[in-house]
């Protein structure tokens, strides 16, 4: 291959409307599975007030491996989650379960109706 040929090559971003991956996801979408995950891991990580050397060994997953995890960068395999889990006392379940709740209550703020004016009835105590 010659070295006059351009290098025609672009970086697609992961998410919609993101620079480079690693920006943050659109306020408007809905969030990434791993970001929940990772968010209930790190809060139940915090809550316990441990360090992310004490979980990642007890896990036996590398110290930087289960950062990235938490902070959203990876897509954990099950068997990473699990471990994960595990080490902070919760199953796989506990972990999921509390993943979707946490889906749940982020997009049913983001569909919550505007203060727009409403037809028909309308009833204040």
């Amino acid at each position: 291959m010659s070295s006059d040929t351009p290098n025609d090559a672009r970086a697609v971003p992961l998410r919609p409307g993101a620079e480079r991956p690693g920006t943050p996801a659109p306020a408007a979408g809905e969030p990434l599975w791993r970001d929940l995950v990772g968010d209930v891991l790190r809060r139940e990580r915090q809550a316990q007030e441990r360090t992310l050397g004490d979980v990642a060994e007890a896990a036996r997953i590398s110290l930087p491996y289960l950062s990235e995890v938490e902070r959203g960068r990876k897509e954990a395999s099950s068997e990473v989650l699990a471990a994960a889990a595990r080490a902070l006392g919760l199953g796989l379940g506990d972990l999921l379960s509390r993943a979707q709740g946490e889906l749940v209550r982020r997009t049913a703020v983001a569909r919550r109706p505007s203060a727009a004016p409403t037809r028909g009835l309308c009833l204040a105590a």
